[in-house]
């Protein structure tokens, strides 16, 4: 092809390219518009041009998402909720590990249900306190206000709320999480350092 010259203005600034077609020679973006100019003298392609619009997060996709990592969140969950509670002598039996994560899991099982009749924050929301209440309100029973607040209840923030929050994080949720998996490894490491 000789002497292609093509020139688009869009009515949003946020523009991506799908996978396999061609980047424009020069894009600017300006009062809310983006520009993009596709400009050869000479070009042999069989890559198209195109642009991505920009779309509103369906909720569906992410619920399912969220809910195939519970897992890995509740392991996470676990492991620190133990660790603690072995550096700070607290008796837990293997049936409140159970209930725990059936309380866990209420997070993922309300938000699954929820986010078909309200809309996604607020079902986020909904399902976080609930899972928070369950869990904090039961494990006060058997390890105190204070153990189940700070380190049970945040614990739960991390691991499931803000685990969950990675994944409203289009493209950077692997990467958040592994730092999140570091930050968990020095921690529980600088905590049972000298616990014999």
């Amino acid at each position: 092809m000789k002497n292609f010259d093509l020139k688009m203005k869009t009515s949003f600034p946020n523009v991506d390219f799908p996978i396999g077609t061609m980047s424009p020679t020069e894009h600017s973006v300006s009062n809310g518009h983006w520009q993009g100019h596709w400009k050869y003298t000479s070009l042999i392609s069989g890559a198209p041009i195109g642009v991505e619009m920009p779309q509103l997060l369906n909720p569906g996709p992410l619920a399912t998402k969220v809910t195939f990592f519970a897992p890995l969140s509740l392991l996470f969950f676990f492991f620190v909720v133990a660790i603690l509670a072995i550096v700070q002598k607290r008796e837990m039996h293997p049936m409140h590990y159970l209930l725990l994560g059936c309380s866990f899991f209420a997070f993922h099982l309300l938000f699954a249900y929820l986010v078909d009749r309200v809309e996604l924050v607020p079902s986020f929301i909904i399902a976080s306190i609930v899972s928070l209440f369950l869990v904090v309100s039961y494990a006060r029973l058997f390890v105190g206000w204070r153990f189940a607040l700070r380190e049970m209840g945040l614990s739960q923030v991390i691991y499931l709320v803000l685990f969950s929050d990675t994944f409203f994080w289009e493209g950077f949720t692997g990467l958040s999480v592994t730092i999140g998996a570091i930050v968990t490894l020095f921690v529980v490491m600088q905590i049972t350092g000298r616990v014999n």
